[in-house]
Formats: C-alpha cells, structure tokens, sequence
C-alpha cells in the first residue's frame, strides 16, 4: 500500500503529517494491509511540474511496487474528473487499486469498478462543459466587439492541434508543458494561441 499527501504551497498552516497520521491508521485497521513507502508533495494540485512525489507513485506503479495507493482525499491526488479518469486508467490494467479515506472510494471493490466507469462518461462531459463554454465566451466577445482571431504566423495544422489540446488544459488535465508537446508546438507558441483565441472578462 503506497501513501500519498499533498499540501498546496498556499496552505501556510497545513502539515502533511495530519493526512498521513489519518492514512497510517486507516492501514493499521486492516492487519493484511502494510504500507510500502510514503509520497508527499508541497504544491498545487495543477502544478505537475513540482509534483514530484506524485511523478515517482505514478513511476513505482509502473513497476509493480505496490498494489494500491491510499490518500485522504479525492482532491489531494487529483486535479479534475479527467485528470482522475485517466491515471486509473492507467493503473486498473497493473491492478493497482485507488482508495480514498474520506469519500470512501475504493477500486478494489465491485463499486469502486462501476464508479470507475462511469468516471469515463463524467470525465467526457467535463471535457463538453469546457467546450461549450469555450465557444459561447468567444461568440459574447464578438457580440461585445472584442478582437477574437487566430495569432498570425502560425501554421493551420498547429492551430488545430492546439486547439484540441485546449479542453485538456482548460480542465487542468494536463500542464501547459504537456499540452504544448501534446500539440507539437513551442510553449510560448500555445501561450499566444490561448491569449489570441480566448476571451476575457
């Protein structure tokens, strides 16, 4: 059983020894549990980049280096629905099961498997949500007489990988870098492409 605590640089008071206090005591009470080694990060929840604790559960799971990972809550390992979705995607085929302390939620039972399925239709509306949102904001911007356009000096083929990637970084599924890579593109490309097509206000 891996553990796993995240505390946001923001969270000046929080220590994440109170999640791991929780989380030993969680394990304690199921004598055929033992914890295989413990993660903790000090950064925001989007913030991949400088979570590096959650880099190395995500590595060790590829390695079979535990059977399931434990944190207090949701929020503390996930930043979106999405970003959910897709890492137990990633983990059910190495069964690595996931739980959650306080919401109860647990892969390894027959429950936790139907949520996990239906964490795929609620991630795709997550994802619809964003779009919708997206295109209703930049229709008000030109109602409003605001320059909507695509940046000049960018291919067309680039254009349209940047903006399938957009939903995926408006849900905070992946960070700019990943997006960036994911479209093919220089980060300061997919920057001014955000900049240049979104709305704001």
């Amino acid at each position: 059983m891996a553990l796993y605590a995240r505390v946001s640089t923001r969270d000046k008071d929080q220590n994440p020894e109170t999640q791991l206090l929780r989380l030993r005591d969680f394990v304690a009470a199921h004598p055929d549990w033992h914890i295989t080694r413990e993660y903790v990060d000090t950064a925001s929840a989007n913030d991949l980049g400088h979570r590096t604790a959650w880099k190395a559960l995500n590595d060790d799971a590829l390695r079979h280096r535990f059977d399931a990972v434990l944190v207090f809550k949701l929020d503390r390992a996930f930043r979106s629905v999405k970003h959910m979705h897709d890492t137990l995607a990633v983990w059910d085929p190495l069964h690595v099961g996931f739980l959650s302390a306080q919401e109860g939620f647990d892969t390894t039972t027959a429950l936790g498997r139907l949520l996990l399925n239906l964490l795929a239709s609620l991630a795709e509306f997550e994802l619809e949500m964003i779009r919708e949102r997206v295109i209703a904001g930049m229709e008000r911007a030109r109602k409003e007489g605001k320059a909507i356009g695509r940046p000049k000096g960018i291919d067309p083929q680039k254009q349209a990988r940047m903006a399938r990637v957009l939903p995926l970084l408006q849900s905070g599924s992946v960070s700019w870098r990943q997006a960036a890579a994911q479209a093919g593109v220089a980060l300061s490309t997919l920057q001014r492409f955000v900049k240049t097509t979104t709305p704001t206000g």
